[in-house]
């Protein structure tokens, strides 16, 4: 434990000494911690190394330092191999260019093929960190010949936590390697990476398209991409179906309204009715969200018809959904379509014969209330937070109230 606590602070004691007592005391310190017995204190020399290594000149890196993290690169215990994919860019970063594609880039290649996936996972985190610190010149012959390879292997790695690691990560190479290479060598990655079985790998994909849009245009991914939300959407875990709907706005605005319409829209809306409430909230956020992008006259066409058709759902939380949907595109829709289309919907449901619909009309009057002009509220919403007002129950009651006193109808 004090050898442990002693390399845990080599680093940071060894940034405040002259150069020469880095040599001298350091370094021999820093070379017997890394051959500790304990895995757990040689793995500590590792986060030294990043320190001493950014200290150094490179003729003595090469000399003092180097040796030693070649051996924990290929140290018996996977915590240490562990540890150096995990600080694998900073050490990148501190041995400089040359040593790194000299002696980093072999390393690299060994702990992608580590025999442990937490090994494998690690490195393949830092995948995309390392091709952008590599110098700008002769990058892309190096990514090609000496690491998309191992790439392609870990696509169909065995263990889903590596595939996902990858699939976070892998997008990212596309602004790297530029639009031909995307196209002919990790094209054929992300299409195999959406098709995976493991729905954390396809989300990772989804999740960072940007980074392809900009290269190639996502057009080339459209007719892989489908399947793969479309699973996604349905997926039996409810967070899975939560992320996918958190990057739909994004999807949209990248495949255009006509694509969405056609492909997509009917996903969002089958949203509204799923049977567990995150998902509802999250849909009916999100539709705000994509009228943002469309535009008000495609929510009229498109959107606010299906919505209030809802409203005569037999199932009173489908029902309670088209209030909270509206509650979320009165605001971005306007004032018009809120007083012709919706107002009307919301004022019929005061009557539902379900307690919580009723009170969530009161609370849907309030939210939508500074939106409607006088008229609209005195003449239409008044009379009818007055009757809610006199309802037999507490909690209808209670919330007509309170409508009528922000909105201040008294």
């Amino acid at each position: 434990m004090v050898r442990r606590a002693a390399a845990s602070k080599l680093g940071e004691f060894a940034k405040v000494l002259e150069l020469d007592s880095v040599k001298t005391e350091i370094v021999p310190l820093f070379t017997n911690l890394a051959s500790d017995e304990q895995d757990s204190v040689r793995l500590l020399a590792v986060e030294a190394c990043v320190s001493i290594a950014q200290l150094l000149s490179q003729d003595d890196l090469e000399a003092l330092v180097m040796p030693t993290l070649r051996q924990a690169a290929e140290d018996k215990s996977w915590r240490v191999r562990y540890m150096v994919a995990d600080k694998f860019s900073e050490l990148q970063k501190a041995v400089g260019p040359k040593i790194a594609l000299s002696d980093l880039i072999p390393a690299f290649q060994s702990l992608l093929r580590d025999c442990e996936a937490e090994v494998r996972a690690a490195a393949a985190h830092k995948v995309r960190e390392l091709c952008e610190n590599l110098p700008t010149e002769g990058r892309e012959t190096v990514i090609m010949s000496q690491i998309l390879p191992y790439i392609k292997e870990l696509v169909s790695d065995t263990n889903q936590h590596v595939k996902s690691a990858l699939a976070s990560v892998i997008m990212g190479l596309s602004t790297v390697l530029g639009k031909e290479n995307t196209i002919e060598h990790l094209l054929p990655l992300f299409l195999a990476q959406l098709k995976d079985e493991c729905p954390e790998v396809r989300l990772n994909i989804i999740s960072n398209l940007d980074c392809v849009n900009e290269v190639i245009g996502i057009r080339q991914l459209s007719q892989s991409l489908l399947p793969a939300i479309v699973e996604l959407a349905e997926d039996a875990k409810w967070r899975v179906r939560l992320a996918i709907i958190e990057y739909m706005p994004l999807l949209a605005g990248q495949l255009g309204v006509e694509f969405f319409d056609e492909k997509l829209n009917s996903l969002c809306m089958a949203w509204l009715v799923d049977h567990v409430y995150a998902i509802r909230e999250a849909a009916t956020n999100n539709l705000m969200k994509l009228v943002q992008k469309f535009g008000t006259e495609w929510a009229q066409n498109t959107i606010v018809p299906k919505v209030l058709v809802m409203a005569n759902d037999p199932n009173y939380l489908h029902r309670m959904t088209t209030l909270f949907c509206i509650n979320a595109l009165s605001e971005a829709c306007g004032k018009e379509i809120t007083t012709k289309q919706m107002l009307p919907i919301v004022l019929k449901m005061a009557g539902d014969q379900v307690a919580n619909v009723r009170f969530n009309v009161a609370k849907s009057l309030q939210k939508i209330g500074p939106i409607l002009d006088t008229n609209a509220l005195q003449g239409e919403v008044k009379p009818v937070l007055q009757k809610l007002g006199q309802d037999e129950d507490m909690d209808v009651k209670y919330f007509a109230q309170e409508a009528i006193s922000v909105l201040a109808l008294a």
